[in-house]
C-alpha cells in the first residue's frame, strides 16, 4: 500500500509562514528553512520586546516628572515619597502626562504635597 502524506496540510502550513515572512531581506523571505528560523526569532524579538515596552515607557514617564518636578523645585524622588505619605493615588503615566501637557495642574501636584 502506498505511503499516504497530508501534502495539502503541509503546505498550507509552509504558505502561512512564507507569507509572513513576506517583505523580509534575501533567502529569508522565499527560503522554508531560513524563512522559518528568521520568523521563530522574530516571534522570539516581540516576545521580549512586549516587556521591554514596558521598561522603556515608565523610564521615560520617570524622566518626564522628575524633569517638571525640578522645575518646580522639588527631586522625583522627595516628590514620590510626599506623594505617598500624603496618600495620593496617581501612576506615573498620569503625573508624565500632567507633566508634559497640564504643567498648571503638575504644579497644583506639588504645592498641594510640599
Amino acid at each position: 500500500m502506498p505511503r499516504s502524506v497530508n501534502h495539502v496540510a503541509s503546505r498550507n502550513r509552509r504558505k502561512k509562514i512564507l507569507k509572513s515572512t513576506k517583505g523580509y531581506y534575501g533567502a529569508r523571505k522565499n527560503v522554508w528553512t531560513v524563512a522559518k528560523n528568521t520568523w521563530e526569532k522574530g516571534l522570539t524579538y516581540a516576545y521580549r520586546d512586549r516587556k521591554n515596552k514596558k521598561r522603556n515607557f515608565r523610564s521615560l514617564w520617570i524622566q518626564r516628572i522628575n524633569a517638571a518636578a525640578r522645575a518646580n523645585g522639588m527631586s522625583y524622588s522627595r516628590l514620590m515619597g510626599a506623594l505617598h505619605k500624603n496618600n495620593i493615588e496617581i501612576n506615573r503615566k498620569v503625573l508624565a502626562d500632567l507633566a508634559m501637557n497640564h504643567p498648571d495642574a503638575f504644579k497644583a501636584i506639588v504645592d498641594k504635597v510640599k
